[in-house]
């Protein structure tokens, strides 16, 4: 349809094609079948493509860039114009052949953000109209589709002087997708694993990976943590599974049916940890699946937490051949090494560093660190992370529960009031829209949270929302005035999030999560998810970005005789209310604090800024950090909206930063409670 000389590209989803050496000039239909042949046959990024476009050659006179994207490190939407594109783009971050500016929520870019961008490309006046369509349809793009980000890379101004975008990049939110109508359309199913596809119909987090040891876990921050740990002690994980709350008999059929029939899969380690759900409840359920037989693989299950003596009991009980149960992961390193091959073990991107409470001293915040407010809990207006009496046990915690009728919330909102009945907290009121004038077991419901404040004083509410309606709901409490809010939804919208957290902005209300288990104020209340059995009161205050993570460490210091003051879970999302830094601040001066253990992940930068934060003012408590999912491969998102590694070097940073703070760096979960008792016999307290 179109004259020589053309150029084909591969169509991969993978950046870098240009480098890799994925798109090529053809002169003619002699050169077509031999092109094709050898990009058809080459990989980028491990993949080959399923598919070539064939375009027509453009006439160049300039090269440049545009994008719009959703921008963790700047917490924004940002528009972002080069005035040279292509391959080697990257090279001009920070440069001033950049711009980038931060738009306003929910509008998007302004005329005069568009202009700003025009003239800083440098493009001639009649191109104008054009440019700013482009930014326009960009912004629908963004929006209405689902992305994260839309790019146009190279954008080109051809020798008649028209504007072109010859090559273009989208980036898909999978739980924006997850509410669109119609998004199936989107998904390239040769682009698609087929064991992540199955994966996913199952409703199953599935990512596969290049080991050979099948991982099935219950949580994303617990499945990261397996994954690190199997990675490092050389049985490399040939996936990364999360069945969450999906334990059940169906969830782990499913989940085995897929590791069994997997070619890549020799052996399966199973790690579970208890918390609301019984241990016992996942090994009778396990022990439905076998049905007696021995398992087509070999199996190593590991099972702690709630009901973990009980669960052992039931799968030593089936004496089935091919099924290794341990009581923890060094057992579970030991069984592996017995049933498959040891391979040389991941290099670790930091060593463990115990700095036996080296000093902090001032320092200067980078402006990414200090970027966001430093407003903390407790001052500059906002309300304290919890309530002084309430600490002091004067009075209880009075919670609300927003969406209060569905099942969830209900069986929740009952482990809040059974905890609170037995210490300090309360469950007062629920709300849910058109539900006013029920009653959940006792509890009052009501149709806003204007009018639950009318007759009920809360301290803090409990979001039970579809992610459709969580923002919304968030800000209903928030405009309210309801000093605290723990949003326990997932699967929300970056973009959506992002645009919560700029309504709010110089709100007083405190903010935990999204994706969050809630708090738990050991002996005290707890608002949230968090399973009580793991917590004892004590001096360590635990914040962590994984539920399970932080459920196994407070297990794990309460068996050392550590107990902790306080649990908050920031969320596994890339944007947050509270981080680390505010958290961290909140138990600044807190007598009832001694001791801080921080729970990571990769991606993002929370554990960098409260470093930073930490060494530039001298924070005065010690501190540990372990962080899940460092030998993760670049570019994969692990469970949680916000655990990704975004390059090679990604987690060797975040490691670097920890030790100049001088925090304490476990390089396990084993190592947290001998790690918390170093830290507090310098601190004088245990």
């Amino acid at each position: 349809p179109f004259p020589p000389p053309w150029y084909l590209k591969s169509q991969v989803a993978a950046g870098g094609r240009g480098k890799a050496g994925g798109i090529v000039r053809i002169e003619g239909p002699q050169d077509l079948e031999a092109a094709a042949a050898r990009l058809f046959a080459l990989a980028i990024a491990g993949k080959k493509p399923p598919f070539l476009r064939l375009e027509p050659a453009a006439a160049i006179e300039r090269e440049m860039y545009l994008s719009l994207a959703v921008s963790r490190a700047r917490r924004s939407l940002a528009l972002t114009a080069g005035r040279r594109g292509g391959m080697d783009v990257e090279r001009d971050a920070g440069g001033s052949h950049i711009l980038i500016q931060d738009l306003r929520l929910p509008g998007g870019p302004s005329a005069a953000q568009t202009r700003s961008a025009f003239f800083h490309l440098g493009l001639p006046y009649p191109a104008w109209p054009d440019f700013q369509a482009l930014v326009k349809n960009l912004y629908a793009a963004l929006t209405g589709q689902g992305l994260l980000l839309a790019e146009i890379n190279p954008l080109v101004l051809t020798t008649d002087g028209t504007l072109l975008a010859l090559d273009g990049k989208a980036e898909l939110d999978d739980n924006a997708v997850a509410l669109l109508p119609g998004a199936d359309h989107l998904a390239v199913p040769e682009e698609v694993d087929p064991v992540e596809a199955l994966a996913r119909e199952r409703g199953l987090s599935l990512i596969k990976l290049s080991g050979f040891v099948g991982l099935l876990a219950n949580g994303a921050g617990l499945a990261m943590a397996t994954m690190d740990r199997l990675n490092f002690s050389g049985f490399p994980a040939a996936n990364f599974l999360d069945v969450g709350g999906a334990a059940d008999a169906a969830g782990l059929d499913a989940a085995l049916s897929i590791l069994f029939d997997d070619p890549a899969v020799q052996v399966i380690c199973i790690n579970l940890f208890g918390g609301i759900l019984s241990c016992e409840k996942v090994a009778l359920a396990l022990a439905r699946v076998l049905d007696g037989r021995p398992p087509k693989k070999p199996i190593v299950a590991r099972l702690a937490g709630n009901g973990a003596a009980e669960g052992l009991g039931v799968l030593h009980g089936l004496a089935l051949d091919g099924l290794a149960v341990v009581p923890d992961m060094d057992a579970a390193m030991a069984a592996l090494a017995g049933v498959c091959r040891q391979v040389e073990p991941a290099v670790r991107p930091g060593e463990a560093v115990a700095p036996q409470g080296s000093p902090r001293t001032g320092g200067t915040l980078r402006a990414a660190a200090s970027r966001r407010p430093l407003a903390g809990p407790g001052r500059d207006g906002l309300p304290p992370l919890v309530p002084k009496d309430v600490a002091a046990g004067v009075r209880p915690m009075r919670i609300m529960i927003q969406g209060i009728t569905g099942k969830t919330a209900r069986l929740h909102a009952g482990l809040m009031a059974a905890y609170g009945a037995a210490n300090a907290g309360q469950v007062v009121c629920g709300v849910t829209p058109f539900r006013g004038g029920q009653n959940v077991d006792g509890v009052p419901v009501y149709d806003s949270v204007r009018q639950a404040l009318a007759d009920h004083e809360v301290d803090i509410s409990v979001i039970f929302v579809p992610a459709a309606h969580a923002p919304d709901a968030i800000l209903e409490a928030a405009l309210a005035g309801v000093p605290r809010v723990a949003c326990i939804t997932e699967g929300i919208p970056q973009l959506a999030m992002l645009t919560t957290l700029s309504d709010m902005a110089g709100s007083p209300t405190l903010l935990i999560g999204p994706n969050t288990p809630g708090i738990i104020v050991p002996g005290r209340f707890k608002a949230g998810i968090m399973p009580v059995d793991p917590f004892t009161p004590g001096p360590v205050a635990i914040f962590s970005r994984s539920g399970t993570l932080t459920y196994e460490a407070a297990a794990r210091l309460s068996a050392a005789g550590i107990g902790q003051a306080a649990a908050v879970g920031m969320g596994g999302d890339p944007f947050t209310g509270l981080g680390f830094l505010e958290l961290a601040e909140a138990v600044r001066d807190d007598p009832a604090v001694n001791a801080v253990l921080i729970l990571g992940e990769i991606g993002g930068d929370a554990e960098e800024r409260l470093a930073e934060y930490a060494l530039a003012t001298a924070y005065p408590k010690p501190v540990a950090v372990c962080v899940a999912g460092v030998s993760a491969p670049p570019g994969r998102r692990l469970g949680h909206a916000g655990a990704i590694l975004e390059n090679a070097s990604g987690a060797a940073e975040k490691f670097a930063s920890l030790r100049r703070a001088g925090f304490t760096v476990c390089a396990d979960l084993a190592d947290v409670a001998p790690a918390m008792a170093r830290l507090l016999a310098g601190h004088r307290v245990l």
